[in-house]
């Protein structure tokens, strides 16, 4: 008989790594199959936000992972280089670290692996692909066989594993999504673009140190630096060129000089492929005891810089309810809440993504010349800040902003150490108050925080020490907060009366007995 695991991960990219490392820490058994026999190597994203970096910190060591990264700024300039559009960089983003980071998705990748595999209750299976699947009430049964990587075809040695849930993160020609018989909708967004990754041969010259994107009519084209040392350039691919002469090694060099005056003295290139940008989005997350994540569930153009951030969310938003559902401290029908709470959001940010990719593909001269002018006069808005969460696992009365996200700043830790609050809390509940709601909580709500794994911490005792924490109950008008593990604001309590009520209501919308808010 299949050996029996909690969760089946398919596909180890970073949606699939962040998925296994969450749920081996919370004392899951695993089983991550993946067809290719090793990490990738090369970097496919170059940029994620702070949220995505506090999810690297409680999957990896996050110092390691982002030891060749940089904030990044992101400009968007016209055919003859004037500002459309500059984003500037905040080095203290809310959640700790910078908002926009560009780096290097090979040691983000690594520091994960190399933590999930510590946990001893991951297993790893590389070099198995997944070609089919069977579920009943109990379980589903996954169908192997060993990946010919020389062949890029399934034709090794077969076997099988069963897991409770499956988590498929198989990116967007998932293999799992089709035997699920599961359609994506077509939001009509198709550009091909190739994309050159080179590392510098010679200190990177400050013009490189940030993104461009160039919506030039001519060819639309960007550059983004990969941490210090590495630099990717994207350049669109035009009506009538080919993908082999786009990935002929003379066509990159002929780019690099064209568009940047840079030759083999300057870089080495490392990558040239051509990329399919497209907009499409499973019909439903998922079948039975299945979930589609990451790009398995839904892709977007990558001109927001969210679409490896949106399967990362995904992961988090997943691992604890799954943890939860597995611990028997909640109903299946938790699981439903994955759905609801990330379509909504990750098809806002595809609109958004679709809106920015037409000002970067603007390819007739008299529309890109009336685009400069609206930007010029101020008539085209400013990019709108990333979508709260709507519905869900969110206190439904009150004032507070929930499905917002939690601030993480820096604490004092058990030992006397500064660190930053997840280090504190772990991946997990955190109800941070200013001062000790023993009295106000008693016993048994204390005893249902336990259950459910949630860290109280009492500012005084913890030592906020930039204030962070404290700042942010005060723009709530609170006295406490409750975050969900994935950062997610869950809701504020105004007073010591309403902290037991905060504690209630979430005890309630987890057992389905709580209004939820629509």
């Amino acid at each position: 008989m299949a050996p029996l695991y909690d969760i089946a991960v398919v596909g180890y990219g970073p949606t699939g790594l962040v998925a296994a490392s969450l749920l081996g820490r919370l004392g899951h058994r695993v089983v991550v199959c993946e067809r290719w026999p090793a990490l990738y190597g090369l970097p496919r994203l170059t940029h994620i936000d702070d949220e995505t970096a506090r999810t690297v910190q409680a999957a990896g060591d996050v110092d390691e992972a982002l030891r060749d990264s940089s904030m990044c700024q992101y400009l968007w300039v016209n055919g003859k280089g004037e500002t459309l559009v500059n984003i500037p960089a905040n080095p203290d983003g809310s959640m700790g670290y910078p908002d926009h980071i560009s780096m290097y998705q090979p040691d983000v990748e690594s520091a994960i692996d190399r933590r999930l595999r510590g946990y001893g209750t991951v297993d790893v299976r590389q070099g198995w692909a997944v070609t089919g699947l069977d579920q009943d009430d109990d379980g589903v049964t996954l169908r192997l066989c060993s990946w010919n990587a020389e062949t890029s075809c399934a034709d090794g040695p077969r076997d099988e594993v069963r897991a409770r849930y499956v988590i498929a993160a198989d990116g967007s020609r998932s293999g799992v999504r089709e035997l699920l018989g599961v359609e994506r909708e077509d939001f009509g967004f198709n550009e091909s673009w190739v994309n050159i990754d080179t590392e510098w041969l010679r200190p990177q010259p400050p013009e490189f140190a940030y993104g461009t994107q160039y919506c030039d009519p001519a060819r639309g084209h960007m550059t983004i630096n990969i941490g210090t040392t590495r630099q990717r350039f994207e350049f669109a691919v035009l009506p009538g060129e080919t993908r082999e002469e786009m990935t002929a090694p003379e066509t990159g060099w002929r780019l690099l000089r064209e568009y940047h005056d840079l030759g083999p003295d300057d870089v080495r290139i490392t990558r040239q492929l051509v990329y399919g940008f497209e907009a499409r989005i499973a019909t439903r997350w998922r079948t039975g005891r299945v979930f589609l994540a990451g790009d398995a569930a839904h892709t977007m153009p990558p001109y927001l810089g969210q679409g490896a951030c949106s399967g990362i969310r995904d992961a988090t938003n997943l691992a604890w309810k799954l943890h939860l559902v597995l611990g028997g401290l909640a109903p299946d029908a938790l699981l439903d809440t994955y759905e609801s709470e990330r379509r909504p959001h990750v098809t806002a940010l595809t609109h958004m993504a679709i809106g920015l990719g037409k000002v970067a593909n603007t390819h007739d001269v008299e529309a890109a010349a009336a685009r400069d002018a609206a930007f010029f006069a101020g008539k085209v808005p400013p990019p709108p800040p990333l979508p709260p969460l709507a519905d869900g696992v969110l206190r439904a009365d009150g004032d507070a902003p929930v499905g917002t996200l939690t601030p993480q700043g820096r604490v004092r830790l058990a030992d006397g150490r500064p660190g930053r609050l997840d280090d504190l809390t772990g991946y997990g509940f955190a109800l941070v108050v200013a001062d000790d709601p023993t009295a106000a909580l008693a016993p048994d709500r204390l005893a249902k925080l336990t259950r459910l794994g949630c860290t109280v911490v009492v500012l005084d005792t913890a030592r906020d020490l930039d204030g962070r924490h404290r700042e942010y109950l005060q723009r709530l008008g609170a006295v406490a907060y409750l975050a969900r593990p994935d950062f997610v604001l869950f809701g504020a309590a105004a007073d010591s009366t309403d902290l037991g009520a905060l504690v209630d209501d979430l005890d309630g919308a987890l057992s389905g007995t709580a209004k939820a808010v629509v």
